[in-house]
């Protein structure tokens, strides 16, 4: 008890701690390396077709419609709100994956989906107001840490779940459910934050000192005598001016919030180092997202899982662990990024690219497996020295700013690959052409 009592009252470890309790239960979802063979299955009987054309797309599309909105009203209302509304819309996510059928039912699902991952900034924006920038270093290492933790033992519990005990994906689907319902659960025991980083900055309130003696006298007043009728109307005056002055300086204080960003979002970008990172960050991202989004449509191309064992969640683990060592490799290693940096991104985009490209000609699930290990280490590879390459020059609330557009660039981008190249509206090309079509764009 004491012990608990130690913790509540500590600046930083108790939202921490929270905050990677719900980390923790909203990524421990071990149906989600499984959702294409979920769809296609006998609980969904959907076709590959529809899954691919008319109901992974509408994921890109809420994601882009919510981006900038829930950027901005996720720093008005101080993060906790938005944290909550995304856990919500989990819950929302897999009821209606376990309980509702059709096209049109799983298109609505992917529009809140879209909504949890249009509000995944919040998770990562929350810490920082509130605890010191002392601990800045520290906490960022816990929440992300915990992120990668949890991926990789909901991606091994799930294969487990499927190979060695044959649990079916609807199960699996309910254990998601339950976990994702812890984390609501810890989301409201979130401390709510007191400022944030542009909203609701932490200002030093300045109180005239005119102000201030003029309280003085009249506490002194009130003391001594009663006041006459006259000094009532002026008091009451001043309450009512009092109460109005806030409400118009935070107006205007919004108001030049967002002048500032738009000054400070010209600023960044006329640096040419900072443009050209941002600009392979952009395309990167969007090829990124695009093959993790439909990877597991090519390999239930590759290997049909009414034929085949499905080994989607070991693939998935080994990822998140490839990528979590190869991100950790770039802050050991003694290079000078400055000099060296535009050659690794040249080389490893490369491979990058080359793996893609081996995805597309392959028949062989191993091989598109282990490709997609390549593509998706390399890219934690790059997007780490890009981050670095970009946020080392920069204030917190200029990169925050960078980070945010620099994703809705690279939404944009993805949205226009889906409408092109992916929507039944569109091309609605086959997967395996969709793989080489989107490495071409984006590598």
């Amino acid at each position: 008890m004491a012990c608990w009592k130690k913790i509540r009252s500590s600046s930083w470890i108790y939202p921490t701690l929270v905050l990677c309790v719900y980390g923790f239960f909203s990524l421990m979802r071990p149906s989600e390396p499984f959702l294409t063979p979920y769809l296609t299955g006998p609980d969904k009987n959907l076709t590959i077709d529809e899954v691919t054309n008319q109901i992974l797309p509408v994921w890109t599309y809420s994601y882009l419609a919510l981006l900038f909105p829930v950027f901005l009203i996720t720093d008005y209302m101080r993060y906790k709100p938005i944290i909550i509304l995304q856990g919500l819309s989990f819950i929302i996510t897999w009821l209606m994956l376990l309980f509702v059928q059709g096209v049109l039912a799983m298109q609505l699902m992917e529009f809140f989906f879209g909504m949890v991952t249009a509000t995944e900034v919040a998770y990562y924006a929350y810490i920082y107001s509130v605890v010191s920038v002392d601990h800045y270093q520290k906490v960022t290492s816990y929440c992300r840490s915990i992120t990668l933790a949890a991926t990789t033992v909901a991606a091994v519990f799930g294969q487990l779940l499927v190979s060695l005990a044959e649990l079916s994906y609807f199960y699996l689907n309910a254990i998601s459910l339950a976990s994702l319902s812890l984390a609501l659960l810890a989301s409201f025991f979130l401390p709510m934050p007191k400022h944030s980083m542009f909203f609701h900055k932490n200002r030093i309130s300045e109180t005239p000192q005119g102000a201030t003696d003029q309280d003085t006298m009249s506490k002194a007043t009130s003391i001594n005598e009663q006041p006459s009728c006259q000094e009532d109307k002026d008091t009451a005056k001043s309450s009512v001016l009092s109460r109005t002055l806030p409400e118009c300086q935070s107006d205007k204080h919004q108001h030049h919030m967002l002048v500032q960003l738009c000054k400070d979002l010209k600023e960044c970008y006329s640096t040419k180092k900072l443009l050209y990172w941002s600009l392979w960050w952009a395309l990167a991202t969007a090829g990124y997202n695009q093959i993790v989004n439909y990877v597991q449509v090519l390999w239930d191309y590759r290997a049909p899982a009414k034929n085949n064992n499905v080994y989607n969640g070991a693939v998935e683990a080994a990822a998140t662990f490839l990528s979590s060592v190869t991100s950790l490799a770039v802050g050991y290693v003694k290079i000078n990024w400055d000099l060296l940096g535009e050659l690794a991104l040249g080389i490893f985009s490369a491979l990058n690219a080359g793996s893609l490209f081996l995805m597309h000609f392959t028949t062989n699930i191993w091989i598109c497996y282990a490709s997609y290990l390549v593509f998706k280490s390399c890219y934690m590879l790059l997007i780490t020295i890009a981050t670095f390459q970009i946020a080392v020059n920069l204030s917190m609330e200029r990169y925050a700013l960078m980070f945010g557009f620099n994703n809705f660039v690279a939404l944009v981008i993805q949205t226009i690959i889906t409408v092109v190249v992916v929507d039944s509206r569109g091309l609605g090309l086959k997967i395996v052409t969709q793989v080489s079509v989107k490495d071409c764009l984006c590598e």
